[in-house]
């Protein structure tokens, strides 16, 4: 099986109790992983403290994560394996069995916007701002023809400037001036260094146009123009569990979402835990989680109140809708994507190969992660589940080794008190019986 072949199935029943061993060899199988792919993956040959001296400064070393694999995931008809870098529980499982719920209505369906990305160009010292915008204006055609030539590659590839906008700011605690907008398609890139390259490249003209001064030129981490939306429908038999009916999970499902939609005190948590489903597939192709986190944030408070990323409805047969919407400039060349060896084997076992497939894989994840946040709140409360996978990390943080740690995080969850303190102190009762 090639690089870019899909996988028989994302289904695997029964992956969770495998060895670390056997889950690698079935993704091996799955997805046509090389022995080098496993072993970046698995952190045992992948990104080398050589390699990290050159990425950034003072580096003493490597900092590890979990990578785990979400499975179920069905994306535009296509079976998908997604590679999670997270150190939180539940947060991989609860994508998985969402993304199992939605297989039924036919999975996920996600679509982008063209890659492009926005740089801006502040301009101060202006004395006739309508003046100086209205210049610019004129030559905008000969002004992203100057910026057309500065990347051969990308324009070949299809890239390269769409367009170019002017804002007059009235008001600012330094007094009026303008901003620029120049409007770049990026292609497969997350496109930073394309879009400063370019603004840097602009300002000396736009100086001379506007009679102003260029101060700040750098991308905005807003990119509203680069949106990726998934949808998703949730049939009503599929909710019913435990005692609950499946109405009464899809009622509260909604009830939840309805609070998240109208007090950003909710919002913000609500926006979390989507953001727990998109940053550990972002993290682990080795793209810039902090500038999909400003984005998405921003993109929550564009009305001017900060609200839910995703919106939750019902069909005319009563199944639960969802949507999510987000900017996600994400890349699969250049950057970490491009030297990580670990983010080029997740690249490889997500079969993906553009940049707005794999945002369309994230955004899905990131509504599926939403769900089970949702649903768990309300039905059983977020802490059953979460503090049921809590318990090994407190089990293995009080010294409990192999066999211990899954009968020492029973015992605490069973006692409904999942402490460190309390872990120590089993610890010290089945030592002191031996």
């Amino acid at each position: 099986m090639t690089a870019t072949s899909e996988p028989p199935t994302s289904r695997i029943p029964g992956f969770y109790a495998l060895s670390l061993v056997e889950r690698q060899e079935v993704l091996r199988r799955a997805a046509g992983l090389s022995e080098a792919d496993l072993a970046a993956l698995s952190g045992d040959h992948g990104l080398a403290a050589e390699q990290a001296d050159h990425m950034i400064e003072n580096v003493i070393g490597l900092h590890a994560l979990p990578l785990g694999v979400a499975l179920n995931f069905v994306v535009n008809g296509r079976e998908v394996l997604v590679p999670m870098a997270v150190e939180e529980p539940s947060v991989v499982a609860g994508a998985s069995f969402m993304a199992k719920l939605a297989r039924a209505g036919g999975g996920f369906t996600a679509a982008c916007t063209p890659p492009e990305m926005i740089g801006q160009v502040q301009l101060l010292e202006v004395s006739d701002l309508p003046a100086a915008q209205a210049a610019i204006l004129r030559e905008k055609s000969g002004l992203l023809a100057e910026v057309d030539e500065i990347d051969p590659l990308l324009k070949r590839l299809g890239g390269g400037p769409r367009d170019l906008e002017v804002r007059v700011i009235q008001e600012s605690p330094i007094g009026p001036f303008l901003v620029v907008h120049l409007i770049y398609d990026v292609r497969d890139a997350m496109g930073a260094n394309a879009v400063n390259t370019a603004v840097e490249r602009l300002a000396p003209r736009l100086e001379a146009l506007s009679g102003g001064r260029a101060h700040l030129r750098i991308l905005s981490n807003l990119a509203d123009r680069r949106l990726a939306r998934a949808t998703c429908k949730i049939l009503l038999a599929e909710l019913a569990f435990g005692d609950y009916s499946a109405e009464a999970v899809r009622d509260g499902v909604l009830a939840a979402w309805a609070f998240a939609a109208v007090d950003p005190y909710r919002a913000a948590t609500h926006n979390k835990g989507i953001m727990n489903g998109i940053d550990p597939v972002v993290i682990a192709t080795g793209n810039d989680w902090r500038a999909i986190e400003a984005g998405a944030h921003a993109y929550a408070a564009r009305s001017g109140r900060y609200t839910s990323l995703s919106t939750w409805g019902m069909d005319a047969q009563g199944n639960l809708t969802g949507q999510l919407e987000l900017p996600l400039a994400v890349g699969i060349v250049g950057g970490a994507t491009k030297v990580h060896p670990g983010a080029r084997a997740a690249l490889k076992l997500m079969g993906v190969t553009s940049a707005s497939s794999l945002a369309e894989i994230i955004v899905s994840v990131g509504l599926a992660q939403n769900l089970a946040a949702l649903r768990a709140l309300a039905t059983e409360g977020i802490q059953r589940g979460h503090m049921s996978l809590h318990a090994r990390q407190v089990a293995i943080a009080a010294g409990a080794q192999g066999e211990q740690i899954d009968r020492l995080a029973a015992q605490l969850v069973a006692e409904k008190t999942v402490r460190v303190d309390r872990a120590e102190a089993i610890l010290q009762e089945w030592n002191q019986l031996k």
